[in-house]
């Protein structure tokens, strides 16, 4: 009876690593990451099993964008917003601003003015001092929240804000901030702000979505003016934690009617977190500035019907016709951004990638040696930040234009993140992120192919390895 049960199980257990199999060819968003979870669902579905129900769901579920559904209340509330900002919509005929509009499912505003926060004392003093501004409401979200000196700052904040009447939301995700103490949240709830983590396993139905993250870093003050970028919450984000040394990042502040763009992505993540339907200003207010900055919105993620974030770093590097520069901590990138990349600086663009010196993450660190010789070899200029760690996440095409967001070049950003970026089509902009990176290269030293070749091969065994396992990092 005993043999009967077992040999049953493993019957069983190989029997879902076939069906398993057959969903994963399906429905797996990349061939590389089929490929992967295929062989490890039908050689070892004992461990493949489980990894692939928590960790291998294609698409994040359940989640309701208004700008992607009908007959829902966001929709609703979409539709009075879209005629307020109607005004300030900037025509283009440039196919490919038209193009990032599409993705974005945003119009291009004009009336913003943009402007760049350069390492962490820039911004949190720019960020702590819009709170303190609010009459209204505040939105704020992070991925990481750390109860130190920088968090309890924050919450200083935050809990002024609250006192005296101002509407305060607090949004973070539950496993970038997994340390973050339940005091630190009940000291905001005593004080009146709603809190509440994004939970992407939020319910019994959608309790596999472990593997997907809210990486969006949004505040918005009153509707009128709004934060994004690279920062996170946390001293090591103004350069005090040794490991990392000094941190390197970038955010941006708008004003203008493009900031209802990020009130719109804070509002779609709040209502899957808790239901609600936050009652927000919806007035398109253009900013008094002389520099007059046109800007799209880009939110992206998993519940996307398309990979949104991937296809935004193709058409920015499709657009680029003289110069192409790209900051990123964890490069990565999937192999339709790969073959983009190399075209260009075939057909003659300066192509420039930013990457760490330090490592932070080391399977992505690992990952990037087994394509960088390709990369290389098709002109592509391959630099590593040396004074210490680089977090920001940057592009500028030609002199024409810019994006600050929150996408790192990986597949996490690609496929399985929230993520936003800002994308400015404007020439002012576009020389302001000229001059921040040309001293971030000064501090960088260049890669060469001999210094790729030369690795051991033992190196060259796990870098590889480390890289199939891309899909899921």
């Amino acid at each position: 009876m005993t043999s009967w049960l077992l040999g049953t199980s493993i019957l069983l257990i190989h029997l879902l690593g076939i069906v398993s199999a057959i969903m994963a060819l399906m429905s797996s968003r990349t061939s590389q990451g089929a490929v992967a979870w295929i062989i490890s669902l039908l050689t070892f579905p004992y461990v493949a099993l489980p990894a692939y129900w928590f960790f291998g769901r294609p698409r994040f579920y359940g989640y309701v964008s208004a700008r992607g559904q009908r007959d829902t209340v966001l929709r609703r509330v979409l539709v009075h917003y879209r005629a307020n900002v109607q005004p300030y919509v900037a025509p283009s005929t440039n196919a490919d601003i038209q193009a990032v509009e599409q993705l974005a499912m945003m119009p291009l505003t004009h009336g913003n003015q943009a402007t760049l926060l350069i390492d962490g004392p820039a911004t949190f003093e720019s960020l702590f001092d819009g709170i303190d501004r609010a009459e209204k409401y505040v939105l704020v979200q992070f991925f990481i929240v750390r109860d130190d000196a920088l968090g309890q700052r924050l919450k200083h904040h935050l809990q002024c804000a609250a006192r005296r009447g101002v509407r305060v939301y607090f949004l973070y995700d539950e496993v970038g901030s997994r340390k973050l103490a339940d005091s630190y949240l009940n000291d905001l709830i005593s004080d009146g702000v709603a809190v509440s983590a994004f939970r992407s396993s939020r319910g019994f139905k959608h309790r596999f979505q472990l593997n997907f993250r809210n990486h969006r870093k949004i505040t918005v003050i009153d509707g009128k003016e709004g934060w994004i970028g690279g920062f996170n919450i946390g001293v090591e984000y103004l350069g005090e934690n040794p490991r990392h040394g000094p941190w390197r990042d970038t955010h941006l502040k708008l004003a203008g009617p493009s900031v209802l763009g990020l009130q719109e992505a804070f509002w779609e993540d709040w209502h899957w977190a808790t239901d609600e339907v936050i009652s927000l200003n919806w007035m398109a207010d253009t900013c008094s500035s002389v520099t007059d900055h046109h800007v799209v919105i880009v939110p992206s993620g998993p519940a996307d019907r398309q990979d949104t974030a991937s296809l935004l770093v193709q058409q920015v590097i499709h657009s680029a016709k003289q110069r192409l520069w790209v900051t990123s901590p964890y490069f990565v990138p999937d192999q339709g951004v790969q073959d983009a990349l190399r075209l260009a600086a075939m057909r003659g663009v300066d192509v420039r990638v930013m990457i760490p010196e330090r490592p932070d993450h080391l399977l992505v660190f690992l990952s990037a040696f087994s394509f960088l010789p390709d990369m290389l070899r098709a002109g592509v200029k391959i630099y590593r930040y040396l004074p210490g760690f680089l977090h920001q996440k940057v592009m500028l095409v030609d002199n024409e234009a810019a994006t600050v967001g929150t996408v790192n070049l990986d597949n996490r950003s690609f496929r399985l993140n929230f993520e936003i970026t800002a994308f400015i089509p404007s020439r002012d902009f576009a020389t302001c992120v000229e001059a921040m990176l040309e001293k971030d290269f000064a501090h960088c030293r260049r890669v060469t192919i001999d210094e790729i070749n030369q690795r051991p091969v033992w190196m060259k065994v796990v870098s590889r390895a480390a890289y199939l396992m891309a899909p899921v990092q």
